[in-house]
């Protein structure tokens, strides 16, 4: 699927925003899971429950961040009359984006620690930087495909 370069143009303006929130989310979600593990608090028995507590909890900050975005792109829309007449589509599209990265970060984030210890490696292996960076690539492929289906 391909969008034109009006529409590439007006979606990287949204880049930041994607991005940051599902490497916050997953560098988050890592460091929490890594502090519970050095605690004892968890095990490599726990991570369906870990990942049902943070897959709600990415869900309900995804669908926080997806209003603010939707209500930014609303308020850019009305008041500057800026994004062109799809800003409503626009406004979806960075929306279901949102909830899917910060979702996809949380679960990256969460259970890449428990990988790592079934692998025998240290958990705290899982840097922040390289979830983040995880976060972001995937993030990035992402956003611009759930916005090929939405804008397409």
């Amino acid at each position: 699927l391909s969008l034109d370069i009006a529409r590439t143009a007006v979606l990287v303006l949204f880049v930041p925003l994607i991005i940051s929130s599902g490497g916050n989310s997953g560098s988050q979600a890592a460091t929490l899971v890594i502090r519970a593990m050095a605690l004892g608090e968890v095990d490599l028995s726990d991570w369906w429950r870990v990942m049902r507590r943070e897959a709600l909890l990415g869900l309900s900050l995804g669908l926080l961040l997806a209003t603010l975005g939707f209500l930014r792109i609303a308020v850019g829309a009305t008041v500057s009359g800026g994004y062109g007449e799809d800003w409503a589509r626009l406004g979806i599209a960075v929306g279901l984006s949102i909830v899917a990265v910060v979702m996809w970060g949380v679960v990256v984030g969460s259970m890449l620690p428990f990988v790592l210890r079934r692998l025998g490696a240290d958990p705290a292996t899982s840097s922040n930087p390289f979830i983040a960076t995880i976060c972001d690539v995937t993030g990035l492929l992402i956003y611009f495909s759930v916005a090929a289906l939405v804008l397409g």
